[in-house]
């Protein structure tokens, strides 16, 4: 994961790590914030998120990485729109490495 986002900064001007440690600490991080309040905001806001068509928990996501940016001091993001092209990105570059975690039904 600290590799997809090392890529992910890379490829996005407006999103900056500083090095390997910056990454790692990034990835444990957005894993963590996104397990715990990404889980209760999106229970939370479970109806209002079926009736944007999921388009709220895209939002969660991209406010989380906002937050993550607030607390690593190596990882800069410029604004909502390169938080959200990051999401995009990342989530891009796991479904082509095979890291996305398939959900049974």
């Amino acid at each position: 994961m600290a590799l997809i986002v090392g890529v992910a900064a890379y490829l996005l001007p407006g999103v900056e790590v500083s090095g390997i440690w910056s990454a790692v600490i990034v990835a444990l991080l957005l894993w963590l914030v996104n397990a715990t309040l990404g889980f209760v905001l999106r229970f939370v806001t479970a109806p209002l998120n079926r009736l944007t068509l999921g388009l709220l928990s895209f939002v969660i996501s991209v406010l989380l990485i906002l937050l993550v940016d607030n607390l690593v001091v190596g990882f800069k993001v410029d604004g909502f729109w390169y938080a959200a092209l990051f999401a995009i990105v990342v989530s891009v570059l796991r479904v082509i490495l095979g890291l996305e975690e398939r959900k049974a039904h």
